[in-house]
């Protein structure tokens, strides 16, 4: 559905509080986990079978010579944790399809909230959303033998890329959102989801990777946010491995930002 505009621009008096719109819708977002637990799965069912599956399976790679890590789970950890962030965002760009498709978002549109309001709310929501799979995979991890080897600045900077990947996955959601105005978009949200975080150094480092997927994962960004993310399990963190991952996610920012401004923008069109 398409907003009906009036053509009369509200009044200074009239305009709704910016940070009361956008922590209001927000929240609303997070109370959907509330009324439908069923959607909080994916963001941290999912993973949690990657840190299970993959420290299972790939066990075996932490013997090749130079492998950064004789802990699998130290290398797994990040991973599973930016997985989770990703469908964080996911989750947060469904609630405004669910919004589009009963009618709810044509009110807001046509209410005096300023529309950067509107869309900085499921991002704000999708912030929220990660801390639930980063506490609960970090300490499942950690009571398997994980280990932050380079102390609480490494916890840090995996909180920083889990929270920046949420961010740039909630903006690519909601540019696919605001484009298809339906829950059906959430299909091809998790496909480019998936797409990135599989062609990465998620489950292997690239020293051992060869042949097209060496040099696909070698520009992927992704790759250099799992190295920020990584580093402080691995060892020390260091601000050659933190300022790559920071750059990816500024630009997915920018980048993603006008993908989710201008799909927003088309349905007053």
């Amino acid at each position: 559905m398409t907003a009906v505009t009036t053509g009369v621009a509200p009044t200074l008096d009239a305009r709704v509080s910016f940070g009361t719109v956008v922590f209001g819708l927000a929240g609303r977002s997070l109370n959907r986990i509330r009324r439908i637990p069923a959607a909080i799965i994916p963001t941290v069912a999912m993973p949690i079978f990657l840190l299970v599956a993959f420290s299972g399976s790939f066990s075996a790679v932490t013997d090749i010579p130079g492998f950064p890590t004789d802990n699998i789970l130290n290398w797994v950890l990040a991973y599973a944790i930016l997985q989770g962030s990703a469908f964080s965002g996911a989750s947060a760009s469904q609630a405004v399809a669910a919004d589009l498709e009963s009618g709810f978002y044509d009110r807001l549109l046509m209410s005096p909230a300023s529309r950067w309001s509107l869309l900085l709310a499921p991002v704000t929501a999708a912030l929220v959303r990660v801390m639930l799979p980063f506490l609960t995979v970090t300490a499942i991890a950690l009571l398997g033998g994980a280990r932050f080897e380079g102390g609480i600045a490494g916890v840090i900077t995996l909180l920083v890329a889990a929270e920046g990947f949420a961010i740039v996955a909630s903006l690519w959601g909601l540019g696919v959102v605001y484009r298809m105005r339906t829950q059906r978009s959430g299909a091809i949200v998790q496909v480019g989801i998936f797409v990135v975080s599989f062609l990465s150094i998620g489950q292997v480092p690239l020293a051992v990777m060869q042949g097209w997927l060496h040099g696909v994962a070698r520009i992927n960004p992704l790759t250099n946010v799992l190295r920020m993310a990584r580093q402080g399990l691995i060892g020390d963190v260091t601000w050659a491995t933190t300022w790559p991952g920071l750059v990816v996610i500024a630009g997915g920012v920018l980048f993603f930002g006008a993908f989710a401004a201008t799909g927003l923008r088309r349905i007053n069109d």
